[in-house]
């Protein structure tokens, strides 16, 4: 299956409907980019059951922004809808294997759990910022 250009559209759609998306953030200006895009493709051959998806940073800069892409090329590996992988830098074929491989191998109950856990951990924004509110005033009567 060859690559597919993802817009701020179908990116979500693409992302959540497929078991594993690798998304290359690029742009035709950038040199790096032109080097990982052979690379890319061929792993797409390669990985017929792993979709394989390009966005052009310059076309879809609001994608790119909400993906908090600072430089390209950037890798991005999705696993049932959930980000597992994000690195900045053209891979070589070997680094892109790796990350394919070690992809399909996730136990994603134990990904999900982990998520769970970390959210669990975080305390609510509003009640902190409360719990401060209270501590600074200093109120002693």
């Amino acid at each position: 299956m060859p690559t597919i250009e993802l817009t701020e559209q179908d990116f979500e759609k693409a992302v959540t409907t497929n078991d594993i998306v690798l998304v290359d953030f690029w742009a035709a200006w950038c040199g790096p980019c032109r080097q990982f895009a052979p690379v890319f493709e061929e792993s797409s051959v390669e990985h017929p059951d792993v979709v394989h998806a390009k966005v052009d940073t310059e076309a879809e800069q609001g994608l790119a922004a909400a993906a908090n892409i600072t430089s390209i090329p950037t890798l991005m590996a999705f696993r049932e809808g959930v980000l597992v992988f994000a690195q900045p830098g053209a891979l070589p074929k070997q680094s892109l294997e790796q990350v394919v491989q070690a992809v399909k191998g996730l136990d994603m109950d134990a990904v999900r759990a982990q998520i769970a856990a970390q959210r669990e951990g975080e305390p609510e924004a509003h009640d902190h910022d409360h719990e401060h509110d209270h501590a600074g005033h200093g109120h002693q009567h």
